[in-house]
């Protein structure tokens, strides 16, 4: 088992990662109380709901269960408020303990209603996704969806604990596995120039899902997470770096309606996006460039915009992003493979040129 700690003080916390900890690690220990209620959505439940639950049974936690529907487009007030309703109806108090078993969407669901719940409440990351395991279980930050935009509505709230089984990606689908990879990959364009050389080097025992490649992968990613949360909890510097490709992506997102894309395929053409507007800017080379276009289509990521978003939509929906600051808008772009920064100052003739007309 590896662990990587989020340092924050007296919130700080572990991340643990390992194959089998669904099982070997006891969930108990992070409990604060002797309440429990495992959220998690219809596809992940019938697969490891069970070894959960029996986990707990161990301590001697007799844990209650929620199922919520799966996908983005659930991603809501009306699907948080089934979690309130769950807590209320098996009568949990202030010592309860969440557990998120599921991928970012629950995960940020289950954070975010934590956070609410009698003013804030215990809870415990155990995400199942790639995407999950490298970026949203880590660091915080908890929300849902708005028809206006992307987790418009959240807090910033710490689990007492991350669990990653990296069992559970061997019943990942494909597609889901690839999505996750835009996150790893946006650690070593962003801050590890030398991980993504690792990258480039082990990208097809990735994408086997050797579980020694997935291993290092997934614990580089939480270290340079960990590490810039430690620095920047409530993003109002540094952290904004972890959102390369992210303004492009939700865009396309929300376009969709969440309901085509996932948030990983979508990231993965925004970071593309990013990094040709830093070649345009000057910022890198068009050799830069192609590494990155490479190494994010080798992960099986789209490396185009869908082909019915115009250029007047992605501006549009840009201007909604949460990442728009009194009125400007905020890319994260390359000053070097392996280092970003955030700036309001680029041409918007240059945007453009790297939108689709």
């Amino acid at each position: 088992m590896i662990e990587i700690t989020v340092e924050l003080g007296e919130r700080r916390y572990p991340i643990r990662i390992g194959e089998g900890l669904l099982r070997s690690q006891s969930l108990a220990d992070f409990l604060t109380g002797s309440q429990a209620l495992v959220v998690t959505n219809e596809t992940v439940a019938p697969i490891y709901l069970p070894t959960i639950l029996d986990n707990l049974s161990k301590s001697g936690v007799a844990a209650d269960s929620l199922m919520l529907p799966d996908g983005e487009r659930f991603k809501n007030l009306d699907t948080l408020n089934k979690i309130f309703d769950g807590l209320t109806e098996y009568r949990h108090n202030r010592t309860t303990t969440l557990i998120a078993l599921g991928g970012g969407v629950i995960g940020d669901m289950t954070g975010f209603a934590a956070a609410c719940y009698q003013r804030g409440v215990n809870f415990i990351q155990v995400p199942t996704t790639l995407l999950a395991q490298v970026d949203s279980s880590v660091g915080g930050k908890t929300a849902v969806n708005h028809k206006a935009g992307k987790n418009l509505i959240g807090a910033f709230y710490q689990p007492k604990a991350v669990i990653i089984d990296t069992e559970t990606l061997k019943t990942l689908p494909d597609r889901e596995y690839s999505a996750g990879m835009a996150e790893v990959i946006k650690y070593g364009l962003i801050a590890d120039a030398d991980f993504l050389s690792w990258l480039e080097l082990n990208i097809e025992p990735l994408m086997k899902r050797d579980s020694h490649a997935i291993a290092r992968a997934i614990a580089v990613s939480c270290e340079i997470k960990a590490r810039v949360v430690a620095a920047d909890e409530t993003e109002q510097g540094v952290r904004a770096i972890l959102n390369l490709g992210h303004t492009f992506g939700h865009a396309i997102e929300a376009f969709q309606q969440y309901k085509e894309w996932l948030h990983g395929e979508a990231v993965g053409a925004g970071m593309i996006l990013a990094a040709e507007l830093s070649m345009r800017m000057g910022n890198i080379t068009e050799q830069d460039y192609l590494r990155a276009k490479t190494l994010i289509a080798a992960a099986g990521l789209p490396t185009e915009p869908p082909e019915n978003i115009s250029r007047e939509d992605f501006l549009s929906l840009m201007g909604l992003d949460k990442k728009v600051l009194d009125g400007r808008l905020r890319l994260v772009l390359l000053e070097s493979l392996g280092e970003a920064i955030v700036t309001s100052d680029f041409p918007i003739d240059k945007l453009e040129s790297v939108l689709p007309a």
